[in-house]
C-alpha cells in the first residue's frame, strides 16, 4: 500500500489541488451529466432486464472499444507510440476508442500528458497524486476538470497529434457516435438491451477505468521506482488481468513506451496479446517492448530491471 498521508501547509490546512499559476480546477457539468446519465439507466433499466444476449453483446463491445480501441489504440499506440501503424488502422482504432464512451480522444491525450508530466516530478500537485481517499478521488477525477495555464505538458506528445483532423473531428462529435451506436442496439435488443449495451457498459467503462487508475497507484507491488517522481504506480496481477494489462502500472510508469505492460510469463496482459495479433495480420509494426519475448527477460537497451530501477530512458523513435 503506497500512500496514507494528506499534504498540509504550515497552518495545518490542506494545500490547494493545483497551484493557481499551474492552472485551475473547475466542476465539469458535461462530464458529470454524461456519467450519471449513463449510470442511472444502466442500473434502473439495464439490471432488471439483464439477459444472456445483451450481456454477451456488451462484453464484446467492451473488448473492441476498451481493449482494442482505448488501451491498445489510443493509449499504447497514439499516446506512447509503442508501435507504428498506418493511417487507416489508426483511424479505426481511435474510432473504437471513442465508442467506449470515455470521452473525446484529444481530451484524453491532453489530460494523460498533463498527469504524466506532473506525476514524474517531485512537486506533483495534489490533484494528480494519490495522498487521498477513494471517495475524494471519485469526485475529483469523475466530476472535475483541470485547465492548465500553459502547454508545457504537450512536449510529451508527437507534433502531429493535436493537429490531426480525424482526432479533432472525433473530439467535437464523440457523444454523437455513442448515441448513434444505440440506434441499431435498440432496434435489435430493445430498451432493456440498450440500457445494458450502451448505458451500463459506458458507465462501467468510466468507473472501471477510474478504479483501476486509483488502485494501481495505491495497492500492489512496486518493483521499479522512478527516481524524482511523485508517483511510480503499482503492479496488481488481478487488476492487470481485468484491465487488459493496464493494472501492471508500475511497469508502465517505468517503461511507458513499451507495448507490453505485463513483465512476467504469468502476467496476463490481454492488450499485449492483441498487439501481437495485430502484428501478425500486418496492420502494425516496429513494436517497442521493454520486456522481451514471452519470458519476461529485459532485452531493450533502455530497460533497467533491478528493484529501485532508475527511469528507463525512452529509446529514440524508430
Amino acid at each position: 500500500m503506497a500512500h496514507t498521508t494528506t499534504t498540509r501547509n504550515l497552518s495545518g490546512q490542506e494545500s490547494p489541488l493545483v497551484l493557481t499559476e499551474l492552472g485551475r480546477v473547475r466542476f465539469d457539468l458535461s462530464k458529470t451529466v454524461w456519467l450519471w446519465g449513463m449510470l442511472l439507466p444502466g442500473l434502473l433499466v439495464g439490471i432488471p432486464n439483464a439477459a444472456f444476449t445483451p450481456i454477451a453483446v456488451s462484453l464484446l463491445l467492451t473488448f473492441f472499444t476498451l481493449c482494442l480501441g482505448h488501451s491498445v489504440g489510443l493509449h499504447r499506440g497514439i499516446i506512447h507510440q509503442a508501435y507504428k501503424m498506418g493511417p487507416k488502422t489508426r483511424a479505426i482504432l481511435v474510432y473504437l476508442a471513442v465508442l467506449s464512451g470515455l470521452g473525446g480522444p484529444l481530451s484524453w491525450i491532453r489530460m494523460h500528458a498533463v498527469r504524466d508530466y506532473w506525476q514524474n516530478r517531485g512537486d506533483c500537485p495534489r490533484l494528480f497524486a494519490y495522498n487521498h481517499s477513494l471517495f475524494r478521488d471519485f469526485f475529483w477525477n469523475l466530476h472535475l476538470r483541470f485547465e492548465p495555464a500553459d502547454d508545457r505538458a504537450n512536449c510529451r506528445l508527437a507534433d502531429s497529434v493535436l493537429t490531426d483532423r480525424w482526432l479533432r473531428f472525433l473530439e467535437a462529435t464523440w457523444p454523437i457516435h455513442n448515441l448513434l451506436l444505440a440506434v441499431p442496439v435498440y432496434l435489435w435488443l430493445g430498451p432493456g438491451g440498450t440500457a445494458i449495451c450502451i448505458c451500463a457498459r459506458t458507465a462501467g467503462g468510466i468507473l472501471g477505468h477510474w478504479a483501476v487508475g486509483y488502485a494501481s497507484h495505491v495497492f500492489g507491488e512496486q518493483p521499479h521506482v522512478v527516481l524524482g517522481a511523485k508517483e511510480s504506480g503499482t503492479n496488481n496481477w488481478l487488476l492487470g488481468v481485468f484491465s487488459f494489462g493496464e493494472g501492471f502500472h508500475n511497469n508502465h510508469h517505468a517503461y511507458p513506451w513499451s507495448a507490453r505492460m505485463g513483465s512476467m510469463p504469468w502476467d496476463i496482459d490481454l492488450g499485449w496479446y492483441v498487439v501481437r495479433g495485430l502484428e501478425k495480420v500486418g496492420v502494425i509494426h516496429e513494436i517497442r517492448n521493454a520486456f522481451g519475448g514471452w519470458q519476461g527477460q529485459f532485452t531493450d537497451p533502455g530497460a533497467v530491471s533491478s528493484p529501485g530501477a532508475q527511469w528507463a530512458t525512452e529509446p529514440a523513435d524508430r
